[in-house]
């Protein structure tokens, strides 16, 4: 199995929403099915099937985060030393070149990207374009929005 690389922060969020399910979310709804049974005649029990349905849910959902979780390769970005390098974890601070437009991004895993919070998918086109390089260097990334360039302003390790 190979690593998948997720940061500090990343790897605390998923830990505790596998927490959350496994304490709280699997006894409710457990809970849930066991008032349903009580009910009667399961064959016609809406509220029995859509407890089991969630329950289906939630196992499904833990197995998939302690699956993530054992394969996770955890980066604080804190802690790198690269001086300048943009890397998996880096804020890197960019300008537009077309138009002028100044942005933020951090560079995280799949799993804790989130565009509203400018963070981005170590797979995503303009992340992929940016690993390697360093602060001044312009850089073609290529969108699907169409091709773009940016100069890396500063990149910081947060």
């Amino acid at each position: 199995m190979s690593t998948i690389p997720i940061t500090k922060h990343g790897a605390e969020l998923l830990k505790e929403e596998l927490h959350r399910l496994k304490h709280i979310d699997r006894p409710s709804v457990i809970n849930s099915i066991s008032e349903a049974r009580a009910q009667g005649d399961l064959s016609e029990n809406a509220e029995y099937d859509a407890a089991k349905e969630k329950q289906g849910f939630i196992e499904g959902r833990i197995q998939e985060l302690e699956s993530k979780l054992s394969g996770a390769q955890i980066i604080d970005p804190a802690s790198l030393d690269v001086t300048g390098r943009v890397v998996f974890g880096a804020t890197v601070d960019l300008v537009y070149l077309q138009d002028g437009s100044k942005v933020t991004y951090q560079i995280v895993g799949d799993d804790e990207a989130d565009i509203a919070y400018n963070k981005i998918s170590i797979s995503s086109p303009t992340a992929r374009a940016l690993i390697g390089k360093e602060e001044g260097d312009v850089v073609a990334v290529q969108a699907p929005g169409g091709n773009r360039e940016v100069e890396i302003l500063a990149v910081r390790y947060i």
